[in-house]
């Protein structure tokens, strides 16, 4: 395994961590009359292309078989739909902002437990007909640590937006 591509793939998961664990850091870096929300989700996206770039320096591409295109449009699926639920703010750690973001129960919400980090596994396990295993794996295996970091959410740690 390259190092250099693990790197590429697990170099999110540290920065969603410290946010989510000190969201108040991030609301005073970002400063008055900016969002939090929406510097994380353009951070996020930044992440987001270091990461296929990564993935895309190992993948052999072929034609997938058929199920492929069926895991990774249901984990299309799940991440369109819990975007279109809570919208940025509430996809980007609005509620560790010290944002009001009302709860949610429409599907999938309700029926599948983190089902925005459930439709990413779904489509990276749909790629492994492209990357190798242990490249997919340590990808999960970064979404399972969120789903545990983000298990544990206080409300004593939440941020206060600056006004």
């Amino acid at each position: 395994m390259s190092v250099l591509v693990c790197i590429g793939l697990f170099l999110p998961f540290p920065f969603y961590c410290f946010l989510w664990t000190y969201p108040q850091i991030w609301v005073d870096f970002c400063g008055k009359g900016s969002d939090p929300c929406h510097r994380m989700a353009q951070v996020s996206h930044f992440l987001k292309i270091l990461q296929f770039l990564a993935i895309f320096s190992v993948a052999h591409f072929s034609w997938p078989p058929w199920y492929c295109f069926l895991l990774f449009a249901l984990g299309q699926f799940l991440n369109f739909r819990v975007y279109q639920l809570l919208g940025e703010s509430g996809t980007y750690y609005g509620v560790r902002f010290g944002k009001n973001i009302p709860w949610v129960t429409e599907f999938p919400f309700g029926y599948i437990q983190d089902p925005q980090y459930v439709g990413s596994m779904l489509s990276l396990i749909a790629c492994l007909c492209w990357v190798p295993f242990p490249y997919v794996l340590l990808w999960v295996l970064g979404y399972l640590f969120m789903m545990l970091v983000e298990s544990k959410e206080s409300a004593a740690t939440r941020a206060k937006l600056l006004s």
